[in-house]
């Protein structure tokens, strides 16, 4: 990777935790990234909207948790856009924003990696960017290699598999902690934790439906 190289961090971010500040921290340091830049989605499209926390919240969130980092960043590109949220308009988005000598490299999980095929513009996103494929220790890499073998080779050939330290953390626990009255101290950042008691976000349990990336 040269100096200029960055990841993006692309998630629902409902709400984000540890498990996502884990994961673009381990590839930061493996890839030598100058920076990371979470971008929560604003508008997910295969999520209902009644789903989904609304964007400013998990925004907010997202700035909080990353405060302490000075090598990460939160974008408001997908909030601030009309209309579903799609990954390739986001690599472009960077990518022009941040000239044609930055690399970009696209964060996310390896079970969202299985889903490539249904991406929306596939070759757009591999035109502007590489995909790390995070996962836990112990995911079997020969089941991903499998997984990903129907997709183009140009395509895998642009595809990384590394393994970050594993935390069985998910959005979707922590929502349903909450709705509970079940602890999440350790879980999320304390500002993060601090943010969903004042805003008494979370209390009201509701249907999940997974997006696919990472920690939904």
């Amino acid at each position: 990777m040269t100096n200029s190289a960055i990841g993006i961090m692309g998630g629902t971010f409902d709400p984000v935790h540890y498990g996502h500040l884990v994961t673009a921290e381990s590839v930061r340091a493996h890839y030598g990234l100058q920076e990371v830049v979470f971008v929560p989605t604003g508008m997910p499209p295969h999520k209902s909207p009644q789903l989904v926390s609304e964007a400013e919240h998990r925004y907010l969130m997202t700035v909080l948790a990353t405060a302490t980092n000075p090598a990460f960043s939160v974008s408001r590109s997908e909030i601030d856009r009309p209309g579903p949220s799609f990954t390739a308009d986001t690599v472009r988005e960077v990518r022009r924003s941040r000239g044609r000598q930055t690399e970009v490299m696209f964060i996310t999980g390896a079970d969202a990696v299985r889903q490539l095929a249904t991406w929306s513009r596939l070759d757009e996103i591999f035109q502007y960017c590489e995909v790390v494929a995070a996962s836990r220790p112990g995911y079997p890499f020969a089941e991903f290699e499998q997984e990903i073998a129907q997709l183009p080779r140009a395509v895998r050939q642009r595809i990384h598999f590394l393994e970050v330290p594993a935390l069985a953390i998910s959005s979707s626990d922590i929502r349903h902690r909450v709705a509970e009255g079940m602890p999440i101290r350790y879980l999320v950042p304390e500002s993060v934790k601090s943010y969903i008691d004042k805003m008494g976000l979370y209390r009201v349990a509701r249907t999940s439906v997974r997006r696919g990336d990472l920690g939904s």
